[in-house]
């Protein structure tokens, strides 16, 4: 989120009535190669250079820390780290230190992976994805988003 956005959301929405309405943010999302599959469908690849002037180092942990703080002073309800695995380190960070609600976002790229291993049957998707989804619950999200949403409705049943 661009800096002073989450404040500006939140002033209009309380001054039109709706205080009770929150607001995720997507205070820590890092510049990654996982997002490609995502983009090539939705054909959003960038035009030219990257997306690095906005998406954050996926080196700089402190940089998303003060993110994240910034955009809780300005009244987030949510907290997303997105992409997921290579960031879970970020998630327990953001969870333990703000207490917030967190949400994590396990990518296309992350999930790709995992469909074309199982393709080639170097592992069990379900195994797989049940796995991932748990060190992601471990490592403090409170919410979730996955392409294997269905998948995992039915496997936890």
């Amino acid at each position: 989120m661009m800096d002073g956005r989450i404040g500006a959301v939140r002033e209009a929405l309380d001054a039109n009535g709706f205080d009770q309405t929150g607001i995720i943010s997507y205070a820590a999302k890092f510049a990654s190669s996982f997002y490609g599959p995502f983009r090539d469908v939705a054909e959003s690849p960038p035009q030219f250079g990257d997306r690095r002037s906005y998406q954050m180092d996926f080196a700089n942990a402190e940089e998303a820390l003060r993110e994240v703080a910034l955009d809780i002073d300005e009244g987030a309800d949510i907290i997303m780290v997105k992409p997921a695995l290579p960031y879970v380190d970020i998630l327990w960070r953001v969870h333990d230190r703000f207490g917030k609600p967190t949400a994590v976002y396990h990518v296309s790229g992350e999930y790709a992976m995992i469909k074309a291993a199982a393709k080639k049957g170097l592992v069990d998707e379900r195994a797989a994805a049940l796995e991932i989804m748990t060190s992601l619950k471990r490592a403090g999200a409170d919410i979730i988003v996955t392409y294997w949403a269905r998948e995992l409705a039915e496997w936890t049943r």
